[in-house]
């Protein structure tokens, strides 16, 4: 048994925000059915479809991982006979989910307001680049605007270098996880109040959000920070170091940690009363992360996190993707699945990092063909006959 084993998500997004929300759902057990538009399916199908080294039977990366454990319906939504097909799936479902642009959903028909009147229950939720108040909620977003606008580009890279996003594209995947807690906090309050709501997620929210602590030094101190490298703003030595072939990193954030690794280091010049708390190491940073340095690429990645994790000091390989995913601890954590493809083959992809104690399963379904369960899906759940569905088919509805 998986947690929201019950609980039926209409997913109508694309890209990545939207169908990474939906894809945890799925993962945690709901059964997520896609509702995209016959024939192309939604734009997502498109990237990578045809690349050869990113693509597996017709569907690119981007597709595999973001919809794997879900359902697909295709309807015409334009049309009046799709609608009033949308609208009897919502009468049997939870949650509609979505990342249209601002005002879609309203011209679309399917807001909130449009559709607790057929399901008091219902909770939606729509993940926009600025939400859906504001100045600002009409501006067209992605990733990188919500990167930009939200702060973080702005303390990122080396210093006197220009802002750099971050690798993984946090504005798409911050949004994303910010949707994914609305809708299970909706989904908790309707347990008191027998109704539904509406889950207005911004991208840019979700990136103001994530400063957390830093934004509050600013508010404090009225400094606005630069980028420091991989350096912190409050610990040293807390950054990274080169060995004699490739990086660690080194996160002193306790002074029992600092005299710890003078124990292990026996650096005389570093090792002064002055540097014992934070207060002087801060002030000593430059010297201090200027030393490890030398002293670190005496000798080779894999010996100093053998020799610092010995000594309990907060470390790690810095690694590339390939070293991340094939990591003992990651395999161990069963965070590399292989999904079968039900067109055949099979494709490796990150797991599911949310662990539970006892409704817990990890299983993985092929994602699936556009319109693939649509036939299914309206004669089991909505009871429609083969004369309706032979009618549904042939006004190009479904």
């Amino acid at each position: 048994m998986k947690a929201l084993q019950g609980i039926r998500v209409l997913d109508m997004t694309h890209m990545l925000s939207g169908p990474y929300a939906g894809m945890m759902l799925a993962d945690l057990g709901a059964e997520t059915i896609k509702v995209e538009p016959p024939i192309t399916g939604e734009g997502t199908r498109r990237l990578l479809e045809k690349d050869p080294q990113n693509s597996l039977n017709g569907m690119g990366a981007y597709f595999l991982t973001l919809n794997r454990n879900k359902k697909s319906v295709a309807i015409d939504l334009k049309s009046d006979e799709g609608l009033a097909l949308f609208y009897e799936l919502v009468r049997h479902s939870d949650v509609v989910l979505n990342n249209f642009s601002a005002g879609v959903t309203r011209r679309l028909k399917i807001h909130y307001e449009d559709l607790c009147q057929i399901n008091p229950r219902i909770i939606t939720c729509t993940i926009t680049g600025f939400g859906e108040s504001g100045p600002e909620q009409n501006r067209v977003s992605f990733d990188m605007v919500a990167q930009a606008m939200g702060g973080g580009m702005s303390i990122t890279g080396q210093v006197g270098n220009p802002p750099t996003r971050a690798g993984i594209p946090i504005g798409d995947l911050g949004g994303g996880m910010m949707a994914i807690i609305g809708i299970l906090a909706a989904l908790q309050a309707r347990q008191t109040t027998g109704r539904g709501q509406h889950v207005d997620i911004s991208m840019l929210d979700a990136q103001i959000s994530l400063l957390n602590y830093m934004a509050t030094m600013y508010f404090l101190s009225g400094e606005i920070p630069d980028k420091l490298g991989n350096a912190h703003f409050v610990h040293v030595p807390y950054n990274t170091f080169p060995t004699n072939d490739g990086y660690i990193i080194v996160a002193v954030i306790t002074d029992n940690f600092w005299r710890a690794l003078m124990d292990l280091l026996q650096l005389a010049d570093l090792d002064t009363e002055e540097n014992q708390r934070q207060p002087g190491r801060w002030k000593n940073q430059e010297i201090i992360n200027a030393r490890l340095s030398e002293v670190f690429q005496l000798n080779s990645q894999a010996y100093w996190v053998e020799q610092l994790s010995a000594a309990r000091i907060p470390n790690a390989p810095v690694y590339n993707l390939a070293q991340a995913v094939n990591d003992h601890q990651v395999q161990a954590r069963n965070m590399v699945v292989e999904v079968e493809l039900a067109q055949g083959g099979q494709v490796k992809m990150p797991g599911n990092p949310i662990k539970l104690s006892d409704t817990y399963e990890d299983t993985f379904s092929s994602p699936p063909a556009v319109g693939e369960h649509t036939l299914d899906v309206l004669r089991d759940l909505l009871g429609k006959s083969e004369a309706e569905l032979a009618h549904l088919r042939q006004n190009k509805v479904i």
